[in-house]
């Protein structure tokens, strides 16, 4: 049963092949005859052709073979085929006939005059009848079934426009193209934008809700959009196919339902200008352009007012934008129609410190004056720029915090001094006196002296004589501690990130004698004699940085310099330092203890006879001694408080 079914088929196809053959076959029959025919008046004709030719005009050929064997041609200019071919010893007729169906050649007699031109089958101008349509149409539903191959554009929008009542025009130059696609259930306008995407041209709709097709531009194609919208579901993209880098650009206007125009955009590379006039024109916003926008941007924004994507398009570059009177005028930043004025007066922070934190990006080609009395800033340029400006300084005109800091020093210091020694001597007015308990410091006279010797009865067994009446002996035994506490409370207070600073110390001085002779015959000795002051001070540095949990970031210095003992005028006091850097993170209004900072001090001083005063046991007869053990503890509490 199969089998009989495609018996028609085939035949179809077998006499739509066979037809052409025997057309031919019938044509180059008829030439043979009528060239038979006209040999019999025509002696060239019969005549042998011997000749050879490779990749040779056939236009060039037949006027080579009309010379030699006086024939009489008329060959059509169309005639431009190459031919390669070699003929020996073969009549001139047969090679006219092998070239007629080598070559489809048409040849037409007049006379002795054959007329040589290209054949064009006839059944080639005949009118093809017009195709039927597969459009079905469900006027309940108000839906298209289309099943196109190869249809016309004209006629497949002629039938919607019949079913659907839409208007649809077919731009002239759409006239010859054809379309292709299979479409179910779908409304006139999906139906239409299916078909552009699928077959690559352009809808427009108008006002009054119509439809107009289009070739694309060279720098256009369609696509779909991502999305659902109910009023478009198609997008134009901008193609730059010259440029070394491809570019595409993809537009799309909706309204909300509020009447406000939102428009959707995907750019790359794209010109500014023609962003700005294809977005411009979509949305139906006038604009006006004061001078020629150059360069390219890339962006992709969905559902924005226009206000907002100039703004981003704009963003970086020399343009700028304002608007006046509902027109939108665009050009450079320094053209006086978009500049502005504008005073910014700060709240929290002072104008001197916050003019040199602005970017110079935001700053340029916009003139800033501080106005101190004011606390203010005068703004004049675009207004655009003034308002990226002004927002800036917005972020940052907070309240700066202010950090108390409590600083408590504690200096405890320990001090132990031993003297001991004898003296003896010889002096105008000595008195015999001093203190024996609580330490030894007495001082025996002449008299005191004998009258001991005399009590102990050393002069009835060794007579040693008496000492002079100016004669004293000192007796030195003292031992003296000193315990100090120093206790210093100071209260700093400064703005966040600011540094503080505390200095506490002394000053000291020493003297520096300077000897000059003055003149040469008459010389003067000139004694000059000056004071050096020398300081020892305890120094503290703090930075404090309040951080957002209100946590305070302490960045300290501390130098602590003292004095060490007592020495002559004329002497530089010598001193000790101590120094240490230190940052530490602690909570508000808790307190922090930098660890104690200790000295020790230990000298031992003596004088006595030469010699004997080394000795032991001796020494303590011939010399005197002083020997200090001191040492000084230094603690640094720390306590920030931050107030707002």
């Amino acid at each position: 049963m199969t089998n009989i079914k495609l018996y028609p088929a085939l035949l179809t196809i077998l006499l739509v092949w066979v037809q052409p053959v025997y057309s031919q076959k019938d044509r180059i029959a008829e030439i043979d005859q009528r060239i038979t025919a006209l040999s019999q008046n025509v002696p060239g004709l019969n005549q042998r052709v011997e000749v050879s030719i490779s990749n040779g005009s056939l236009q060039e050929f037949l006027k080579g073979l009309a010379a030699t064997h006086s024939l009489n041609f008329n060959i059509a200019p169309d005639i431009n085929k190459r031919i390669t071919a070699f003929f020996s010893n073969e009549r001139m007729s047969s090679v006219l006939v092998y070239l007629a169906r080598q070559y489809d050649l048409e040849y037409s007699f007049i006379g002795n005059i054959i007329s040589i031109s290209n054949y064009h089958d006839p059944s080639l101008n005949v009118i093809p009848k017009p195709k039927e349509l597969n459009i079905a149409f469900n006027p309940g539903t108000q839906t298209f079934t289309m099943d196109l191959k190869e249809d016309s554009i004209v006629t497949v929008a002629k039938k919607i426009t019949q079913y659907s009542g839409r208007n649809i025009l077919v731009l002239p130059e759409l006239y010859a193209k054809k379309i292709s696609g299979y479409i179910q259930d779908m409304t006139a306008q999906n139906a239409i934008e299916k078909l552009a995407i699928a077959n690559l041209f352009k809808i427009t709709r108008t006002a009054d809700n119509s439809f107009i097709l289009e070739t694309l531009r060279p720098d256009e194609e369609i696509v779909a959009k991502q999305g659902t919208d109910p009023n478009s579901n198609v997008s134009i993209r901008k193609v730059n196919r010259n440029s070394s880098l491809q570019s595409s650009s993809t537009y799309n206007v909706t309204q909300d339902s509020a009447g406000k125009k939102l428009i959707s955009l995907n750019i790359v590379n794209s010109p500014i200008k023609e962003a700005i006039k294809n977005i411009a024109e979509q949305a139906s916003i006038n604009y006006f352009v004061y001078s020629d926008i150059q360069g390219n941007t890339t962006a992709s924004i969905n559902n924005l007012e226009f206000d907002r994507v100039l703004n981003f398009i704009l963003q970086g570059t020399k343009y700028t934008f304002g608007v006046s009177n509902g027109i939108y005028m665009i050009g450079e930043r320094k053209d006086e129609g978009l500049r502005t004025h504008k005073l910014i007066q700060l709240k929290y922070r002072s104008v001197d410190s916050l003019l040199t934190v602005v970017p110079q990006e935001l700053r340029q080609n916009v003139e800033i004056q501080e106005f101190k009395e004011l606390n203010s800033l005068l703004l004049s340029g675009s207004q655009p720029q003034i308002k990226e400006i002004e927002n800036f300084i917005t972020e940052l005109d907070k309240t700066v915090p202010m950090v108390m800091i409590e600083v408590i020093l504690m200096d405890v210091k320990k001090v132990k001094t031993i003297q001991t020694g004898i003296t003896m001597g010889v002096s105008d007015s000595v008195k015999t006196g001093g203190t024996l308990l609580g330490g030894t410091d007495f001082t025996f006279g002449a008299r005191d002296i004998n009258r001991f010797i005399d009590q102990i009865g050393l002069n009835n067994v060794f007579n040693i004589g008496r000492v002079s009446p100016n004669f004293y002996v000192s007796l030195k035994a003292l031992e003296n501690n000193n315990n100090v506490d120093l206790r210093q409370t100071p209260k700093l207070s400064t703005l966040n990130g600011h540094t503080a600073n505390l200095s506490i110390g002394s000053t000291r001085y020493y003297a520096v004698r300077t000897q000059n002779v003055l003149g040469s015959l008459t010389p003067q000795t000139v004694v000059t004699e000056q004071y050096i002051p020398v300081q020892a001070n305890l120094a503290i540095d703090i930075q404090p940085f309040v951080s957002g949990d209100e946590q305070v970031t302490l960045d300290i210095n501390v130098d602590i310099s003292d004095f060490l003992g007592n020495t002559p005028i004329n002497v530089p006091p010598p001193s000790a330092s101590s120094k240490f850097k230190s940052i530490i993170r602690v909570k508000n209004e808790e307190m922090i203890v930098l660890g104690g900072i200790e000295r020790n001090e230990k000298s031992e001083e003596g004088s006595g006879t030469p010699f004997l005063s080394r000795i032991p046991i001796l020494k303590w007869l011939f010399s005197s001694r002083t020997k200090t053990d001191g040492k000084t503890v230094s603690v640094v509490f720390i306590k920030p408080t931050i107030i707002y």
